[in-house]
């Protein structure tokens, strides 16, 4: 039996395989994990009904089972028919997270398709889709060395 918070047997699994550089997307309820995946990447499906489970869930167990080099979100485009005047919400929670967890990682934005094709790399090696119903929601992770 497992002593942290990321108890999810597929996950560890992929995680434990995993590496310096690689990179974990988690997904929220919009994104197309079917068509925007990169080629080695495994797909672990947690969305068990709208908002549940969320990303900021995914994320805090992550951050107590693996180093995280950096942290990045999907920006919004200005002509995108979803933009909103102000940043998401859902980017405050994150903030909140990663320092619960003692990280000093800063939440960095990376424009919409340079996010995909940053995700569509052969360093990508786990999606993990939730319900999150949150818009923008998607995080990139990418995976630091134990010291």
């Amino acid at each position: 039996m497992l002593k942290r918070e990321l108890i999810h047997p597929k996950i560890n699994e992929v995680l434990g395989r995993a590496g310096h550089h690689s990179a974990i997307l988690i997904a929220d309820g919009n994104y197309p994990v079917s068509t925007k995946r990169g080629r080695n990447a495994e797909l672990v499906c947690l969305n068990l009904s709208p908002g549940v489970v969320t990303c900021c869930q995914v994320l805090e167990a992550l951050l107590t089972a693996i180093p995280i080099d950096r942290v990045n979100t999907m920006g919004i485009p200005a002509d995108d028919p979803y933009a909103q005047a102000d940043e998401p919400s859902i980017w405050a929670k994150y903030r909140q997270a990663i320092s619960a967890a003692g990280c000093p990682l800063e939440l960095e934005v990376i424009p919409k398709w340079d996010f995909y094709k940053l995700v569509e790399s052969p360093d990508h090696v786990l999606t993990i889709q939730t319900g999150d119903q949150a818009l923008w929601g998607n995080l990139l992770l990418t995976m630091g060395c134990r010291v």
